[in-house]
């Protein structure tokens, strides 16, 4: 039996903001021992962060109360209450014995200076040593975590580096003092299966070489089993179920542990629709949870696309003609000039790429960031501009429109952006959001009527009426993501391209997503190239699937052939790197 490093007794943390209240966490007990990994999951609003920020004492809002406590143990010492600390001696705690890596390397590291200032003043904050000793330190750190080229990344600004070597600098950040407790809040939602694989690998060994206690924030189970001893589930603030790692996945007993196990997308069958939590269970008028429709595999099996519609698909998208041409494409960048202005050395994002894809197809496109999947998207709509090649839609070779023939073809060429809430404007509502591309191209007749068919798109993907006048922060991610593809369905669009738009979403939200835009597919009839690293989730709405390397595409084909049968050792890497569960 693992002694104990922290125990959180009757935590509760309330928000107040006018006359509502927002119970963030309900009263919730659990202890994580010396050396134990300790996963967290949940969906968005579970209360996960904010229990990691407690612990932290990070939560500073007017408006929220905490009660309960949070009792560390900092060595031989008396555990101490962190929630009764005056701030000055928290901070003590804060960076030395606790630690965090925050969800969002981007925005939690300082843009204005090199990550090795920011890593060597989390250093001398805590330790007393001098600025030569702190570099040197830094320099070891970065090593420790596996960034390449150590010292030179030291020099560089946080733009000027990676996904996953942004979070690798966090991480040695959040190490840099020893610390006894970890907390590790979403620190792979958003990356690469193959990168994600990576960090999951180097905080267990770092785990390992450090004894140190870790909490592990995630919504995914699968990258939960790959890490943790246990796991503890939480669902709209209270702690629903916990136990070791291999008897929840096996035997879990909660029906939304349940839902949360089926919502990602399996990985040995097709199925009509993704699960999702409202399969699972159910809230009655007292607020008490319930099961409903038994067990996860009759739910699985109730899905299961027949094998004769796969068939009758198949047949139809083999004499479609293709809506989509390209042939020899080349978007290159210039890196670095002579000082004449020649391009001694260019960046090759899109590579001499030539496919084609079928009318009511959708055609997955996988692989690692800056493997060149959203420059090729881009080009394919002309937003970059192609060095070289052809791109033929409906018969028509684009790269000889001016600009004016290319604005009259886009209303029918729409992009779903990875990020909803950067691509929609905070200071209009989401109606006018939706209702302006219709204004745009003079669609669907006077304003009246434009307002009634926003209306319209507000129901198809599954919103309110009344959300019709509300800003985007009122939403929440999966929410917006509906808002941006209403408004990519508001001029009629043949073709649309997702780019990671699934990406950074719940297991759960990203299911009700996907479902969202195979219903659409069916409704409206358009094409999709559908863009994510996620193998697992383009082989699921996919027809066919294309895999990109360094600006090539290495492999194509049917999406259940690449899938079961890859040919291309990078294929087979990142099938590899999906985390399987137990």
């Amino acid at each position: 039996m693992l002694s104990t490093r922290v125990e959180i007794q009757d935590l509760a943390v309330t928000f107040r903001s006018g006359e509502t209240t927002t119970k963030a966490v309900n009263h919730i007990s659990l202890s994580i021992g010396k050396g134990e990994i300790v996963g967290v999951v949940g969906e968005s609003g579970s209360g996960k962060s904010v229990t990691a920020l407690s612990l932290m004492r990070l939560i500073d809002s007017p408006g929220a109360d905490s009660g309960g406590q949070i009792l560390y143990q900092p060595g031989a010492a008396q555990p101490v209450n962190l929630l009764a600390l005056p701030e000055a001696a928290m901070r003590s705690y804060r960076g030395n014995e606790i630690a965090m890596i925050f969800q969002e390397p981007m925005t939690a590291l300082n843009p204005l200076q090199t990550c090795g200032q920011q890593v060597a003043e989390a250093i001398r904050l805590h330790m007393a040593v001098s600025r030569p000793a702190a570099r040197e330190q830094v320099k070891s750190l970065f090593e420790k975590v596996k960034l390449p080229d150590p010292a030179g990344i030291m020099q560089r600004y946080p733009h000027e580096l990676s996904g996953g070597q942004k979070q690798r600098v966090m991480i040695a950040m959040a190490i840099s003092c020893h610390p006894r407790l970890l907390i590790a809040d979403e620190p792979t939602t958003a990356l690469d299966v193959t990168v994600q694989k990576a960090i999951l690998e180097l905080l267990r060994e770092l785990q390992q070489q450090m004894d140190m206690s870790v909490i592990f924030i995630t919504h995914d189970l699968g990258v939960v089993a790959e890490l943790a001893n246990r796991v503890v589930v939480m669902y709209k603030g209270n702690i629903v179920e916990q136990g070791d790692v291999a008897t929840v996945f096996r035997q879990p007993q909660h029906p939304y542990t349940k839902g949360l196990l089926a919502c990602r997308p399996p990985l040995d069958k097709r199925l009509v629709r993704l699960p999702v939590i409202r399969d699972f269970m159910e809230t009655d008028s007292q607020g008490q949870i319930h099961e409903k429709n038994g067990a996860i595999q009759a739910v699985l099996e109730s899905l299961v696309i027949p094998e004769a519609d796969i068939t009758r698909r198949e047949q139809q998208l083999g004499t479609a003609t293709p809506l989509l041409e390209v042939q020899g494409l080349k978007t290159w960048f210039p890196v670095k000039r002579s000082i004449t202005g020649k391009v001694l050395q260019w960046a090759k994002a899109v590579n001499d790429v030539s496919f084609q894809v079928k009318t009511g197809e959708t055609m997955g496109l996988v692989g690692e960031s800056g493997c060149g999947k959203t420059t090729l998207g881009r080009s394919l709509l002309r937003l970059i501009p192609p060095t070289a090649g052809s791109i033929y839609y409906k018969g028509q070779d684009i790269m000889s429109l001016s600009a004016a023939g290319m604005r009259g073809l886009r209303k029918d060429m729409q992009l779903i952006f990875q990020d909803p809430y950067a691509s929609l404007n905070p200071r209009r509502t989401i109606g006018a959001a939706i209702l302006e591309p219709m204004q745009v191209h003079g669609l669907h007749g006077p304003e009246r009527s434009q307002r009634e068919r926003v209306l319209e798109l507000l129901e198809k993907v599954n919103l309110q009426p009344e959300h019709f006048n509300r800003y985007p922060h009122e939403f929440s991610g999966g929410q917006r993501q509906r808002v941006v593809i209403a408004r990519a369905l508001a001029v009629d669009p043949s073709f649309i391209i997702c780019d990671e738009s699934v990406a950074a979403l719940d297991v759960s939200i990203q299911a009700q997503v996907l479902n969202l835009l195979i219903r659409l597919r069916e409704e409206l009839g358009f094409t999709c190239i559908f863009i994510s690293h996620d193998l697992s989730v383009v082989r699921f709405i996919s027809d066919r699937m294309m895999v990109m390397q360094k600006g090539k595409i290495v492999e194509q084909g049917a999406a259940d052939a690449v899938y079961n049968h890859p040919q291309n050792a990078y294929t087979q890497q990142l099938i590899a790197a999906i985390p399987k569960g137990i």
